[in-house]
């Protein structure tokens, strides 16, 4: 009578080392390449959403004190640009978009 484990065994005889290695890596690293993946996908949407030049971000009292004066004197020209200043925040970020209608 035989295993389970024999026949899985039997079956990845037929692979070489390297290969069987790229699949156990591809497997254990699958869930944290899918959600980096995501990521670069968030940040080239966010790209892709463009600041008018005459963006009054003191306007907008939901915004820290800090992004406020850092955005107001980079002037970013798009959310992604405006995500890479230090100082503005995730949630400052969600505010402008909110500002910007989306």
């Amino acid at each position: 009578m035989r295993t389970a484990l024999a026949d899985v065994d039997e079956f990845l005889s037929q692979f070489d080392d390297e290969s069987l290695t790229i699949a156990e890596i591809s497997i254990k690293y699958e869930g944290y390449i899918r959600k980096e993946q995501e990521m670069v996908d968030k940040m080239d949407r966010l790209e892709s959403v463009r600041l008018s030049d005459g963006f009054d971000y003191k306007a907008i009292k939901s915004l820290s004190i800090e992004a406020r004066e850092k955005l107001n004197s980079i002037r970013p020209r798009t959310i992604g640009q405006a995500s890479r200043i230090s100082g503005v925040s995730p949630s400052d970020i969600s505010v402008l978009l909110v500002h910007v209608g989306r």
